[in-house]
């Protein structure tokens, strides 16, 4: 992992507990396996901790740690750094996932519940009225009451969401081609069809993970399909949305949206995303941030913990989903 995110993911308590657990060297935090105290660490490894800026453990990495049995990864996906020797070695893998999971939920269910009560738009005549207006004749629409929320992907982070929406008065709807309709309805949401969800829902939120297949998911078509004044939240990845046809729709003034990735990462600085008065834009801060890091970190602990008591992880990582998730 970067050296500058060792004191921010785990802090003194968790660093103490880790120490407890297993023998570390303290303030190691090796972006190098080939950086000679890095090499020397791995060669008796037998778990790795890892977080973002991993590099690839690949033949090379795994053939200079002959002991490595476990690698618990303190972030979300593992795709950047568990390669297929890994697998083909039967080590054992962990992902805090869950944990990055929560943060991006959270952020989605407030997305969902200020679009549907066009805080924005509101905020802008406020603003520029400054003083009492007739809000409801504007936006007799407005409000969470009985509104339809779409859920593009049921991978944790859209369960998340299924979940943390079902206190409101909300319909749920959800497309997953991967997972049991019955599955689905047990999450309080309705399975349908990806074109008639873009179709139906007052808010389309994205949770798909980003794979040659899911490019490009959320297409030109289906955003013209999309209610006049509907809300597009997009947290998963920016590739999934046909970003050229999204801006025309905002621009438009057709479409709002709350985007917090987005293809490239960071868009020109003459993007009109920056300043439409219907967008939300964030730079991809709706997982764990800043205070949220710890959470990552202890997470890494309990799954140390487990390894040393001799049990199974609690969330393990399993080569045969990676296919179809983040």
């Amino acid at each position: 992992m970067s050296p500058d995110v060792l004191p921010r993911l785990f802090d003194t308590a968790t660093r103490d507990r880790l120490a407890g657990l297993a023998d570390l060297e303290p303030g190691l935090a090796a972006a190098d396996f080939t950086e000679p105290r890095a090499a020397a660490a791995l060669a008796g490894a037998e778990v790795l901790v890892t977080c973002w800026g991993c590099p690839p453990l690949d033949e090379a990495a795994l053939a200079a740690a002959p002991e490595l049995r476990a690698v618990v990864h303190a972030a979300g996906s593992v795709k950047h750094h568990v390669t297929e020797a890994v697998w083909r070695r039967g080590i054992a893998v962990s992902s805090a996932a869950w944990a990055n999971a929560l943060p991006v939920a959270e952020y989605t269910v407030a997305a969902v519940l200020f679009a549907n009560k066009r805080v924005l738009e509101v905020r802008e005549e406020y603003r520029r009225r400054r003083g009492p207006y007739d809000w409801y004749a504007d936006h007799p629409g407005a409000g969470n009451y009985r509104r339809t929320v779409g859920i593009v992907g049921a991978s944790m982070i859209g369960r998340r969401v299924l979940e943390l929406l079902r206190p409101y008065d909300l319909s749920a709807l959800v497309h997953d081609p991967y997972a049991d309709d019955g599955e689905l309805r047990a999450l309080g949401a309705t399975p349908v069809g990806l074109d008639e969800l873009c179709a139906t829902a007052d808010v389309v939120s994205v949770h798909a993970p980003a794979l040659p297949g899911t490019r490009h998911l959320i297409s030109r078509a289906r955003l013209a399909s999309m209610r006049d004044g509907a809300t597009l939240v997009n947290t998963a990845r920016g590739s999934l949305v046909d970003q050229e046809a999204l801006t025309e729709e905002l621009v438009a003034g057709r479409l709002h949206a709350v985007v917090d990735v987005t293809e490239p990462e960071f868009l020109p600085a003459g993007s009109p995303l920056y300043e439409l008065p219907n967008v939300l834009l964030t730079p991809h801060v709706a997982g764990s941030l800043a205070g949220e890091l710890p959470r990552l970190g202890r997470a890494a602990a309990d799954e140390l913990a487990r390894y040393a008591a001799g049990l199974p992880f609690a969330h393990p990582v399993r080569p045969e989903t990676l296919g179809h998730s983040a």
